[in-house]
């Protein structure tokens, strides 16, 4: 996720801080689940810190990390987004949803039955949870998280969905090249825009927030 102990330290704390102040921001009940994300994706970063002081190998830390990663951003995601849509989003976000619980199921089963090894590789970390059929769990998992904020009808997590998209793109390449890992930089980076929708969420008044709902759906 970030390329050492320190760097992910440090921007999980940092990433924290943005969550707490996005919950506190909310004002309606419904935002919640996505406001409540970069807290979720900070306690991500600090567990990888504790995975690089150990060296990696088959600790707690390492499944930890595994099962927010997996199964549950893969549901947390599209239920959030579902959450936080105009009601006229409902119908097609139930597709993502979905995909999301049925990634879900099979990354639950592998975590639970199967060893989680962490190898720390220069400025990186590598994650072997040996998943079967891993292409087609990987394309639910981009389904259902991805294409949720794509679908969702809201500018604001339209403009994430993308964000989101083309960085993973960008930190997988380099990530494969074990060069160093940016990903703690795209948490840092989506959890400001999150922010930034909630802000804009909890300032615009209801008439004004229907009316960019109804024109955007």
């Amino acid at each position: 996720m970030c390329w050492s102990a320190t760097a992910d330290l440090v921007a999980g704390v940092g990433i924290g801080a943005v969550g707490v102040a996005c919950v506190a921001r909310v004002r309606r009940r419904g935002d919640l689940p996505l406001a409540a994300l970069p807290l979720l994706l900070g306690a991500h970063q600090i567990v990888e810190s504790v995975v690089w002081d150990s060296g990696g190998g088959r600790g707690p830390a390492a499944v930890a990390w595994a099962v927010i990663a997996l199964p549950l951003l893969a549901v947390w995601v599209p239920l959030g987004v579902a959450c936080a849509a105009p009601r006229r989003a409902l119908r097609r976000l139930m597709i993502p949803l979905a995909i999301g619980l049925a990634t879900a199921v099979p990354l639950t089963y592998a975590l639970a039955t199967r060893p989680v090894t962490a190898q720390v590789r220069g400025h990186t970390v590598g994650y072997a949870v040996g998943l079967p059929h891993a292409a087609l769990l990987v394309a639910g998992y981009l389904l259902a998280t991805i294409g949720s904020l794509l679908l969702s009808g809201e500018r604001g997590l339209l403009l994430l969905g993308v964000l989101v998209a083309v960085g993973a793109l960008i930190c997988w390449t380099v990530w494969q090249r074990e060069f160093v890992s940016t990903w703690c930089a795209l948490a840092a980076v989506c959890s400001v825009v999150l922010f930034g929708w909630v802000q804009g969420r909890s300032g615009a008044p209801p008439g004004a927030r229907q009316a960019e709902r109804a024109r955007v759906t």
